[in-house]
C-alpha cells in the first residue's frame, strides 16, 4: 500500500465516531431494542458490539507497534453479546468509550513510521499472519460494516409495522 492511500484510511479511519453518531440520528429511538430475527442484533447491540470490538483493536494496535510478531486472540462476539448482557449496558457509555479508544489509536497511528506500517505483523488465533495495514483495513470498515447492517435493521423494522 502506498503512503497516499493509507494516509485516506488513517483519515477514514479517524472519523469513524462522527461517522457512527451522525448515523445513528437516522434511526428512531424506539426500535434500538428491536432484533430483526432471534439470532440477529439489535441497533442497541451493534452499538456495544463496536465498542468492545474497539478495546480488543486498541490493544492490536498496540502490539503491532511496540511487540509486533506477537500473539492476539479473537474472540466470539455473539458470547460477548449474550453474556454480557449489551441489551443492560448503556448506549452512551460506550459511545463514550468508543470515542475515546478510537481517538487514541487515531493519533497514535498518525505517528507510525513507514517501517513499522511495512514490517510489523502479530499472530492473529483466527486470521494467522496479519501486517498493521491488514488491522488498520479491518477497523477502518467495521462502523461503515455495522452502520449498514443497522440500516437493514430499520428497514426490517418499518417493513414489520
Amino acid at each position: 500500500m502506498i503512503a497516499r492511500e493509507r494516509n485516506q484510511l488513517i483519515e477514514s479511519y479517524g472519523k469513524a465516531y462522527d461517522l457512527l453518531v451522525e448515523s445513528l440520528k437516522e434511526f428512531p429511538r424506539e426500535m434500538w431494542q428491536w432484533k430483526p430475527a432471534p439470532e440477529k442484533w439489535s441497533i442497541h447491540e451493534v452499538i456495544i458490539h463496536i465498542t468492545d470490538s474497539e478495546v480488543n483493536s486498541y490493544v492490536r494496535c498496540r502490539r503491532f507497534i511496540a511487540e509486533p510478531g506477537s500473539g492476539v486472540y479473537g474472540y466470539d462476539e455473539n458470547k460477548w453479546a449474550k453474556a454480557l448482557s449489551y441489551h443492560n449496558q448503556s448506549i452512551e457509555e460506550s459511545l463514550a468509550l468508543f470515542k475515546l479508544l478510537r481517538k487514541r489509536s487515531y493519533d497514535l497511528i498518525k505517528t507510525v513510521g513507514s517501517q513499522t506500517w511495512e514490517t510489523a505483523t502479530i499472530h492473529h488465533s483466527e486470521n494467522g499472519v496479519m501486517k498493521f495495514e491488514d488491522w488498520l483495513k479491518v477497523y477502518e470498515e467495521h462502523v461503515p460494516v455495522h452502520i449498514r447492517q443497522m440500516q437493514r435493521n430499520l428497514k426490517a423494522w418499518m417493513i414489520r409495522a
